[in-house]
């Protein structure tokens, strides 16, 4: 996934209004009528900015979208994890209230994200309790540029930020129907307070702690670094998008570089692909 799980799940309605904004825009504000879409989702590489559990998990996850307007929605995602000792293995669902605006020059939003993982779920992002936060996009024809802020509720609140610029080619399709291939750049940053949250719940602990050189009377410990705000991933994807008259058809390769691991954390230089099939009705 790109940065959060949820990352993964907003992309596909950002995309779309990437895709055209001036039209899709006038569509909606035309029919102003209440929209059902409904996609199905494979990624090759669960991850947190980085951060995978020790399994190197993958996930599918069907999601219903509910357009209430052209600019409010609803969506929900029940998540199926594979891996060497799960196989299509329900371990929650994520559930989003949002708000995103598209216009010629702008895209921007706003969500609210509650999920229900299970008990014995060990996807890293299993120790969120909830999220919100605000994006924005800056289009123009050379180069746009995004920014988000957001604040992560866990034991404690982690408070995170991303900044990217991607490049949108459109190109329309004499058969009908048109392609968009979007290649970005982002860094995330933000506090770590999660990891604490996650390694409890699976080790009935803390995150380990380092001996330190002490002076002879007894062992010091390093102090935990998870509430410094630092840059948590670079991230580098080439969305290809195929959309046609109610279909729309998505690719994602993607490579993540986690950064500032901090004691217990797994994480490597990760390629993982995103796939999506939407329909909307």
């Amino acid at each position: 996934m790109k940065q959060l799980f949820l990352a993964s799940l907003l992309f596909a309605g950002l995309a779309a209004a990437a895709q055209d904004s001036t039209q899709t825009q006038k569509k909606d504000t035309l029919k102003n009528k209440p929209q059902f879409k409904l996609s199905a989702n494979y990624n090759s590489g669960l991850h947190y900015y980085g951060r995978t559990d020790s399994l190197r998990s993958s996930g599918f996850f069907p999601m219903a979208e509910f357009w209430i307007t052209p600019k409010f929605y609803v969506n929900a995602a029940p998540i199926f994890v594979n891996n060497a000792l799960q196989s299509f293995d329900y371990v929650g669902t994520v559930a989003t209230i949002g708000y995103q605006k598209v216009t010629d020059k702008w895209i921007t939003g706003a969500y609210v994200l509650k999920p229900f993982y299970e008990g014995d779920a060990q996807l890293v992002q299993s120790a969120l309790k909830a999220q919100t936060g605000v994006n924005v996009s800056k289009l123009h024809k050379i180069v746009n540029v995004n920014a988000g802020v957001d604040a992560r509720f866990t034991d404690g609140v982690d408070f995170g930020a991303t900044a990217g610029i991607d490049h949108i080619v459109r190109l329309p399709l004499k058969s009908g129907g048109v392609v968009v291939l979007d290649p970005g750049f982002s860094v995330n940053a933000g506090t770590q307070r999660y990891s604490r949250t996650y390694t409890k719940k699976n080790n009935n602990g803390g995150l380990p702690l380092i001996p330190l050189p002490g002076n002879g009377n007894g062992p010091t410990t390093e102090t935990r670094e998870e509430n410094q705000f630092k840059i948590l991933s670079y991230e580098a994807s080439v969305p290809l998008i195929y959309a046609k008259k109610k279909w729309m058809l998505i690719a994602t390769p993607a490579y993540v570089l986690p950064q500032n691991l901090l004691p217990g954390e797994r994480g490597n230089n990760l390629f993982y692909v995103t796939t999506t099939v939407k329909y909307t009705f």
